[in-house]
């Protein structure tokens, strides 16, 4: 049931030969999103501006905890039966809100239904194609994205006498250097490590993380992440971890610290950790495209994307679906577009917003804004790049990180770690077929 708002009484004050007009009915629209600190600002002044520039319809954000606090308070809500209208989820919770039967109004049914603007080629696709299915139909909207890159410290290059490494020999080169120059307990690292070394590393060079598309085509995906190119990645990650050329920097971004204390003079996380650099760091940096192996053919390829989209959710009535459409319609305009890529270093998710971005010269300074990207629109995405879509992803990137920390301490070959990483995550995928998918 829509909440409503009323400037006065609603009774009707009857006067004298004539009846006075009940007040308008201002209707809520329920954000929920785990965003803080300027990003939080940002989504403040969206929810603001979009207030005020109708008098319909009122958008209510509210923070509610991080990424997983926020998509489960969001499907324990709708159990409840009071979800609100839009929840953002992060980019590996969407097979879990599209198997959530009927918690979700998909978006391109929501815009057909409601008659607003909208447009699917407008979007860059590299983004959407994460979000749609195999045909093309948006199902959430894409809102916060990013992807992987490289953050490189150009003062400690510079004093190494060494050039921004572009291929992963050239990575491991370089970080020796630097860790034999004044980096000894670090050369190179990551945040992220499964986004970065398995996912973001097979979709970089075309080479599938499972099945059906990486699921995108189907929920009986089998994961395949455990070949050749996997498999001789991870086994030189183990080798430089023993004298710390490479360090290990953990399953999330808790780690990022250490390239902004100068610790880590190489480091590949989420291009979204720019307010971080940019409000930390003492010297000189960049951010480049992600490396990739010269022998693999065809590389590099795309990137995929992280982040997060917005969902709408089921079981509104179709005056709240006419204001949240309204809402989304909003967000695609251009210069808003372009105001949140400025403002928070997340990407514009329209063509039009980024070519105004070029256009204005936005990154002639600032160009490692640009590469994001540059690295999700390098080639049109295939199948093995378009994104991925995985029950229980957040389960099983902790069954991954394990096997990859058992690799890394010696414990287990990387053929070992990652053979046993697809055959617990292949058990996983089934039950989450038998739990979740109707």
């Amino acid at each position: 049931m829509a909440l409503r708002h009323f400037g006065a009484a609603a009774a009707v004050a009857v006067t004298v030969g004539m009846m006075a007009s009940p007040a308008l009915a201002v209707t809520d629209i329920q954000w929920w999103h785990a965003m803080t600190g300027a990003n939080n600002d940002v989504i403040v002044k969206l929810a603001t501006d979009f207030n005020a520039s109708q008098s319909d319809y009122k958008v209510i954000p509210t923070y509610k905890g991080n990424y997983p606090d926020t998509m489960n308070a969001g499907i324990a809500a709708f159990r409840a039966g009071n979800a609100p209208h839009i929840m953002q989820v992060f980019e590996v919770g969407t097979a879990t809100m599209m198997a959530a039967t009927g918690a979700v109004k998909p978006v391109y049914k929501l815009m057909a239904e409601t008659g607003e603007k909208f447009d699917p080629k407008a979007y860059l696709p590299a983004i959407t194609g994460y979000y749609s299915t195999s045909k093309g139909e948006m199902l959430s909207f894409p809102f916060n994205s990013s992807s992987t890159v490289m953050w490189v410290n150009l003062d400690e290059l510079k004093k190494a006498n060494v050039a921004i490494p572009k291929t992963w020999p050239e990575v491991f080169d370089v970080a020796k250097k630097l860790h034999d120059n004044g980096h000894p307990t670090c050369g190179f690292s990551n945040s992220w490590v499964t986004w970065v070394n398995l996912e973001q590393l097979s979709a970089w060079h075309n080479v599938p993380l499972s099945t059906k598309a990486n699921g995108l085509d189907g929920f009986d995906t089998v994961l395949e992440f455990n070949g050749p190119l996997q498999v001789k990645h991870l086994e030189k990650l183990v080798e430089l971890q023993k004298d710390k050329t490479y360090d290990y920097a953990g399953r999330t971004n808790t780690g990022e610290g250490r390239f902004t204390s100068g610790e880590c003079p190489l480091y590949l996380t989420s291009s979204a950790f720019f307010g971080n650099v940019k409000a930390q760091a003492k010297f000189a940096f960049t951010a480049v495209p992600m490396p990739y192996y010269p022998d693999v053919k065809g590389a590099p390829q795309n990137s995929i994307i992280g982040g997060a989209s917005l969902w709408v959710m089921g079981g509104k009535s179709a005056d709240e679906y006419k204001g949240v459409a309204k809402f989304l319609g909003f967000l695609s305009d251009t210069d808003r577009q372009v105001y949140i890529h400025k403002a928070s270093g997340y990407l514009p998710i329209t063509k039009a917003a980024y070519e105004k971005a070029k256009a204005e010269g936005f990154y002639k300074d600032q160009p490692y804004l640009e590469t994001p990207l540059l690295e999700l629109t390098n080639k049109e995405p295939t199948e093995n790049s378009r994104g991925l879509r995985l029950g229980n992803m957040v389960q099983l990137r902790d069954v991954w990180s394990e096997e990859i920390e058992q690799a890394l301490a010696g414990k287990k070959t990387a053929k070992q770690a990652l053979d046993a990483a697809v055959e617990r995550g292949n058990t996983m995928l089934r039950q989450f077929e038998k739990t979740a998918v109707k």
